[in-house]
């Protein structure tokens, strides 16, 4: 169940690269960390560009982005990480345009017991899901 926050200095943002950004980093949480699409959140925060600032200074030769998404904790391999950083910033690149020298994914990776969708905790969502035969004995 991830939930994916894109922030993007650019108040006027139009639709449909809103749409882009959200459908692109949905199909990633699928395709490179095995997510559920139905249970993919992403909010795409629009922000003045003298709000988004690198070494102290606004970005404004360029449009400054962020990906933060948090997941479950242990549920993915470096590489499927690796795989979904490289892509958000591929898409990024794709959809924004000129980045500054720091466009950043981050995965922030919550226990279990920390997080969840309506209001059940991920560990529980996963003790009421039945597990493969192989999985039990």
């Amino acid at each position: 169940m991830p939930y994916i926050r894109v922030t993007v200095s650019d108040p006027d943002l139009a639709p449909a690269h809103r749409y882009t950004l959200a459908g692109g980093l949905t199909d990633l949480a699928v395709s490179a960390l095995g997510k559920s699409a139905a249970r993919t959140t992403v909010h795409v925060n629009q922000v003045p560009a003298d709000h988004f600032f690198i070494a102290g200074r606004p970005v404004l030769e360029a449009t400054g982005a962020q990906v933060e998404v948090s997941i479950t904790a242990g549920t993915n391999s470096a590489e499927e990480k690796a795989q979904f950083i490289t892509g958000a910033y591929a898409l990024l690149r794709e959809t924004l345009g000129v980045l500054p020298p720091i466009a950043g994914v981050a995965l922030y990776e919550l226990h279990p017991e920390s997080y969840g969708y309506n209001g059940v905790t991920q560990f529980d969502h996963y003790r009421r899901t039945p597990q493969p035969a192989e999985a039990v004995g």
